[in-house]
């Protein structure tokens, strides 16, 4: 099985700015990582494919020590590059950063992202046919967005979500075409640990 995973929460994602690349977890988001950890080491992982972002590689961590899986860092797995308007509040902002045809000042269009995640996507699939047991891809809001739009098979009815929980899990079949079980889960959540699964699945 895949196993897609967003990264835990981060200060500035919580009050809704957009991020700097090397913006860490937040107290609430190391939690959120633990209980991650927790679920995904009884599911079993053998392997991690991680965005090498610090709020990536930090909700990482406690699932590498829980399940001493083997671990890939690739900038492909990155969140979309906002470019200029990195570190700005939304509300300052005054625009629809994710339009279909908006482009941020020296960041990445739609177009670009897609076709980046489709690389990444490609890694995936290579590395998934070599693992002998699960691979856990930690990785963005929007990239898991993207990965669920053009990669992975929904149940009938069931539409790809515009926002992603912080440390969601999505389950899928490991091989084509990628049949979804568990879609954008923090079951392991319940208990009083905040999610800011209402924010801009990108951040």
């Amino acid at each position: 099985m895949l196993l897609i995973v967003r990264h835990g929460e981060t200060a500035l994602n919580a009050s809704r700015v957009v991020q700097p690349a090397d913006t860490p977890l937040n107290d609430p988001g190391q939690a959120q990582a633990l209980r991650l950890a927790a679920r995904l080491a009884e599911l079993g992982v053998a392997q991690v494919l991680c965005s090498d972002m610090p709020r990536a590689r930090m909700t990482a961590e406690p699932l590498l020590r829980a399940t001493r899986a083997v671990v890939q860092y690739t900038p492909l797995l990155h969140e979309r590059n906002f470019g200029d308007l990195r570190g700005r509040p939304y509300a300052e902002i005054g625009r629809d950063i994710f339009a279909p045809d908006y482009v941020p000042p020296a960041g990445e269009s739609w177009e670009a992202f897609d076709q980046r995640v489709a690389r990444a996507w490609a890694q995936v699939q290579a590395l998934a046919a070599e693992v002998d047991g699960n691979l856990a891809v930690v990785t963005h809001g929007l990239v898991c967005r993207s990965i669920a739009r053009h990669f992975l098979t929904l149940a009938p009815g069931q539409d790809v979500p515009t926002a992603w929980g912080n440390t969601s899990v999505t389950v899928c079949d490991a091989a084509p075409p990628h049949v979804v079980r568990v879609l954008n889960c923090v079951a392991h959540l319940d208990g009083g640990v905040g999610n800011d699964s209402a924010a801009p699945s990108g951040m």
